[in-house]
């Protein structure tokens, strides 16, 4: 009797199978593309993170040269109508002292910028903060945009050494004032150009390590500018010589980053991010195979849920997906996250640079108290870094804020004189310790909690809003005493109360598009 049924699939001609195999092809997202044929953190992505973070140490050339060049020198008394015990030259006769070093020692000597005048010195650092919250909010909208990450760093990094340079040849303190708020613009869209470069080709269970490590370039960066200020006295000089970097950087070493395959992907740049992803599975010792192509998350979550293979299609181009940060606040899901990152951002900032700039209200050794300071942050990285994927984002957040406030209410309990200025300067390293694991960590956190499209523009809001801090922190010093500590202390506790209502990023997915993070946290429950 003649069989009826049709004939097993795996009975099948070869040659025919063969064909339909080749008809089909996997469509994966970067991070899985990375995972399961390119490779996280290889030799690729070594280099290139290396070479992008150098720029953080720029950021903390340009951002704290201000220590140095706006500091209120030693003075010493000529004759009568001095007093030599005294902390400051107010009611001093005319003649009767001068600046140690001369003039060219600081802007503060330069145009008497002491006594009634003092709080220039706290402006020009405020207008400086001022301009790097437009600039990060401008750059931020561009990197994701016409620019590109690779773009926007290098106009950043271009104006930076311009303005710097320009800065050295100011005349009077109205000119410098501008200088340093055009700088101030620039700066502000480096950091956060060069950690979504550096860290966006990185695997999904690296990446928490890989953004943590950036910011042991910015205090390598502010270690190094404490000595370069102790070889260049003149503050003129010194801006020059803190400038110089910024050149050598974009001669030597922008021509060899390439641009995040993450933003070709938004920008509907197939082509160009399959070629990318490919050397970087070639430059890891591992092979990308043809019949693998890339797709946004949102389109690999419906072939996901339809249980569908995709047919093979060819890498071709497509059209752009953009979002802006009003497609962040219609977003139910999005909205409360952008609030909570720009107001922790903001308190966390205020300690961070506050507790910098208030060295000089230390009575120590200036040059001896930066580098200490910059020292104390780098275990903070990688304690930080260690226990991060342990422990996850939010406790870390809450905890390293916490420690730091801590420790500055108790600087604020102490008096600036005998032993109790050294315990007062060590409350503060132990301070900026734990800040500085809270400050780098927020980078990476809020990088997590928006996608591609629109993960610069909700970046640079949160730096826009630490600039804001920033703006602060500088009028806070310039008051002195014990009321700085007392601040830093109250923003350190209030920071960590509002890390609480954050959702935890820890092995998560980094989204592309806002339909994506949508698609995929329906599911999660404690947003």
């Amino acid at each position: 009797m003649a069989l009826t049924s049709s004939p097993d699939p795996e009975l099948r001609s070869p040659l025919l199978q063969s064909s339909l195999k080749q008809s089909e092809a996997e469509k994966l997202t970067i991070d899985d593309m990375l995972q399961k044929h390119c490779g996280e953190f290889g030799w690729w992505q070594m280099r290139h993170f290396v070479l992008t973070s150098l720029a953080w140490a720029l950021e903390a050339f340009h951002t704290m040269v201000m220590i140095f060049a706006d500091c209120e020198p030693d003075f010493r008394c000529l004759g009568p109508g001095c007093d030599a015990t005294a902390k400051n030259v107010c009611g001093f006769e005319p003649g009767s002292w001068e600046w140690v070093g001369g003039l060219e020692r600081s802007t503060v000597a330069q145009w008497g910028l002491v006594c009634g005048n003092k709080f220039k010195v706290g402006l020009v650092q405020a207008v400086f903060f001022g301009g790097c919250m437009i600039g990060a909010g401008i750059f931020g909208h561009l990197s994701d945009s016409i620019l590109g990450r690779k773009g926007s760093l290098t106009v950043v990094c271009t104006f930076n050494a311009l303005f710097g340079c320009i800065t050295a040849l100011a005349p009077d303190y109205r000119t410098y004032l501008l200088l340093r708020l055009l700088t101030g613009f620039s700066t502000g869209g480096v950091g956060l150009c060069a950690f979504v470069l550096a860290t966006e080709p990185v695997g999904p269970t690296k990446r928490g390590t890989a953004g943590m490590s950036t910011f042991y370039f910015f205090s390598t960066g502010i270690a190094i500018l404490s000595g370069i200020a102790y070889v260049f006295r003149s503050w003129r000089q010194l801006y020059i010589a803190s400038s110089i970097p910024s050149i050598l950087f974009l001669i030597l070493v922008l021509p060899f980053i390439s641009e995040s395959p993450r933003w070709y992907l938004v920008r509907g740049k197939i082509n160009e991010a399959m070629k990318l992803m490919r050397v970087i599975a070639k430059s890891n010792g591992n092979h990308l195979p043809d019949g693998v192509i890339l797709a946004l998350d949102e389109e690999a979550n419906s072939i996901s849920s339809n249980d569908q293979n995709c047919k093979e299609e060819p890498a071709t181009n497509k059209e752009a997906i953009t979002g802006s940060l009003i497609d962040v606040i219609r977003s139910p899901l999005t909205r409360i996250r952008l609030f909570l990152a720009v107001a922790i951002n903001l308190l966390c900032s205020v300690v961070y640079y506050g507790i910098s700039l208030n060295v000089v209200n230390l009575d120590t050794n200036l040059y001896l108290n930066v580098l200490l300071n910059a020292v104390a942050e780098m275990p903070a990285f990688t304690i930080t870094a260690l226990l991060l994927n342990k422990f996850g984002r939010r406790p870390l957040a809450i905890g390293t804020q916490w420690f730091s406030g801590l420790f500055c209410l108790m600087g604020s309990l102490m008096e600036n004189t005998g032993i109790w200025k050294i315990m007062r300067m060590i409350c503060g390293i132990f301070g900026i310790f734990g800040m500085a694991g809270t400050y780098n960590l927020l980078f990476i956190y809020t990088a997590e909690l928006f996608p591609t499209v629109v993960r610069n523009a909700a970046l640079g809001s949160a730096t826009q809003s630490a600039q804001m801090g920033a703006i602060l922190a500088p009028l806070v010093v310039v008051l002195g005493g014990a009321f700085p500590f007392a601040v830093f202390a109250v923003c350190g506790i209030m920071g960590g109360l509002l890390a609480f209502y954050l959702p935890e990023t820890l092995n998560r997915p980094l989204y592309d598009t806002m339909r994506g993070m949508e698609d995929g946290e329906s599911g999660w429950r404690g947003i």
